[in-house]
């Protein structure tokens, strides 16, 4: 069974990270939320923390940098931070392993694993570019939260869908979350 590791950092958009839990199928899901996250959470949603974690089938504190998933030799497929703070994708260009969700950064870098951040700050300040750029060179997958809207989406639902459907395409899961693009 395909082994996916979920980070969830403390920029807005807990609603990203939560439908793309509850998509995750078919996989063994290893989820480290932050102390920040867990703030803008209760600020920015009525989700209930233990819901979140329910989603998943092991959870770590992220200040466990000793936890298995933070070895080389516990192998999973594919990481995913969502949403990923500016302060996150520092420390990752950095090379700052400071926190478990640093830590597994360091070694799907090192070990050349498929790694998928999804910023979610606007506008990019000179600096988030720079290290969006940085770390795109290293193979991460910048997939900023910027809904399409070929789709024509007419509710905040289908533009959270349509961004959650990327990261599992680009994850490479299959789902139906949102409109494929049609020819005219």
């Amino acid at each position: 069974m395909e082994k996916i590791v979920v980070g969830i950092t403390g920029a807005s958009g807990t609603v990203l990270a939560v439908r793309l839990l509850e998509n995750l199928r078919d996989a063994e899901i290893h989820l480290v939320i932050s102390d920040s996250a867990r703030k803008v959470m209760s600020l920015e949603s009525d989700y209930k923390i233990e819901y979140i974690k329910s989603l998943a089938d092991y959870v770590y504190n992220d200040s466990d940098i000793a936890a298995r998933i933070s070895s080389g030799s516990f192998i999973f497929s594919t990481f995913v931070i969502i949403p990923c703070s500016s302060s996150t994708l520092a420390k990752i260009s950095a090379g700052i392993s400071d926190t478990l969700i640093t830590r597994v950064a360091t070694v799907a870098l090192k070990e050349r694993r498929k790694f998928i951040i999804v910023p979610r700050e606007m506008p990019f300040s000179t600096i988030m570019l720079e290290n969006m750029l940085k770390l795109s060179r290293d193979n991460v997958i910048v997939s900023p939260a910027i809904p399409g809207y070929y789709n024509r989406p007419s509710t905040m639902d289908d533009m959270v869908n349509f961004v959650v459907a990327r990261v599992l395409d680009l994850a490479g899961i299959e789902n139906s979350l949102s409109p494929r693009w049609k020819d005219a």
